[in-house]
């Protein structure tokens, strides 16, 4: 199996498992692709760092609908500033679903730490993945709207 695809894997079920268990999210996996460009496929996007015996990004982009659900999924009606909540929300699941499909990875040998998320708001914002390396994007479809989890490294 090409090395993508198999680190793919190990993404697509830490976010299905991480939405469902902390915002209620049912996530539908798409087919994975081969990114090629910088835009977004989201309003909001965490951004995470990794070293180790790899280096790179991870991100998670999220359409302004499907980041507003996963806030209500996650605070119910405690929502008391949406967008510093978005960001946390954010921020916070895309740590989660990067520790633990680096945490599986690390179970096959491939041992990476991760940074503490970057959050990117806005219309059409870019993010820089690693220089010259393939991006490998996972579309995902709620009943809320859709999100992206992407990785190069």
């Amino acid at each position: 199996m090409d090395e993508g695809l198999k680190i793919a894997k190990h993404f697509i079920k830490a976010t299905r498992e991480i939405l469902g268990t902390m915002a209620g999210l049912d996530a539908q996996p798409g087919t994975p692709y081969v990114k090629k460009n910088l835009v977004a496929k989201g309003d909001v996007s965490a951004v995470v760092g990794v070293t180790g015996d790899r280096t790179g990004t991870i991100s998670v982009s999220f359409s302004r609908s499907c980041a507003i659900a996963l806030v209500r999924g996650m605070l119910g009606d405690s929502v008391e500033d949406i967008i510093r909540d978005t960001q946390d929300a954010v921020g916070e699941l895309s740590n989660m679903v990067s520790g633990q499909a680096r945490a599986a990875l690390a179970g096959e040998g491939l041992v990476m730490q991760g940074s503490t998320p970057s959050v990117i708001m806005g219309n059409g914002h870019t993010i820089s993945h690693a220089a010259g390396k393939p991006v490998m994007a996972m579309p995902f479809s709620t009943e809320y709207g859709d999100f992206t989890v992407e990785f190069c490294f």
